[in-house]
């Protein structure tokens, strides 16, 4: 079964710099340390529903890295993964409904504590419209920061928006992933997971999901975070090109 979303991947060039920019958001944000491979750093925010947002800049040069490509586009929303709860299971049951899925293979992190920081991963292999696996090996409470009060008041991730080229043919995709039927909208397939829902669009360039098709292909193209406060969305600027809203 998969739970929900785990986090939310925003490429940043200047990691600092987005740190105190999303804290003016009004984000508790907190530094997360190195990836093993050492290519990239990154910063987290943490939420009450245990899912968070994962600031990443690269370190060096990384051709080979899988989110590499979107330098080239700049800063924003790049990726997002899912949290299974037996992530052996979830990728033998998504493989059994004809969903291409790699792994489990290991990911980590060394805190700035010297913490080290452990997980497994599931990849999807056929496209861009799905998001990764992500599952703990060490505690959790070691992997996303248990400071999780905002001054904006954000508790959680309410809505994932992915652009995709073919609604039809990814709708088969989260169907075989998820294990469940998405709710049909006037704005497209809605798929509901606890607590928090993927929606996939498709639109022309110059909307929002034809934008994120031209420039990075198909992907997540919009977060609505959960908060008391009325909608709102957050400065581009600040948000370092992420298309964040609030969901009341």
């Amino acid at each position: 079964m998969i739970r929900g979303v785990d986090h939310i991947v925003i490429l940043v060039r200047n990691l600092e710099l987005a740190m105190s920019d999303y804290a003016a958001l009004g984000f508790t944000v907190v530094p997360g340390g190195e990836h093993t491979d050492g290519a990239t750093h990154n910063a987290l925010i943490g939420f009450a529903d245990e899912s968070y947002l994962e600031l990443i800049a690269f370190t060096r040069e990384a051709p080979a890295h899988r989110w590499w490509r979107h330098m080239a586009a700049g800063e924003g929303l790049i990726d997002f993964a899912l949290w299974p709860d037996e992530i052996g299971t979830v990728i033998a049951a998504a493989r059994s409904r004809g969903l291409a899925l790699d792994g489990p293979t290991p990911g980590g992190r060394m805190r700035p504590d010297g913490q080290q920081v452990a997980w497994q991963m599931g990849m999807p292999t056929q496209g861009e419209d799905l998001p990764f696996l992500c599952a703990d090996v060490t505690p959790r409470s070691l992997r996303v920061p248990e400071a999780r009060q905002h001054a904006n008041h954000v508790t959680g991730i309410a809505r994932v928006t992915v652009a995709v080229h073919d609604v039809a043919a990814s709708t088969t995709h989260y169907r075989a992933l998820l294990s469940t039927e998405p709710e049909t909208t006037t704005q497209g397939p809605l798929f509901h997971m606890d607590g928090s829902s993927i929606a996939l669009a498709h639109g022309p360039a110059g909307s929002l999901a034809g934008n994120r098709l031209v420039s990075r292909g198909e992907g997540i193209c919009a977060l609505a975070l959960r908060s008391p406060d009325q909608f709102s969305a957050l400065d581009l600027h600040l948000a370092h090109g992420a298309q964040i809203s609030f969901m009341p």
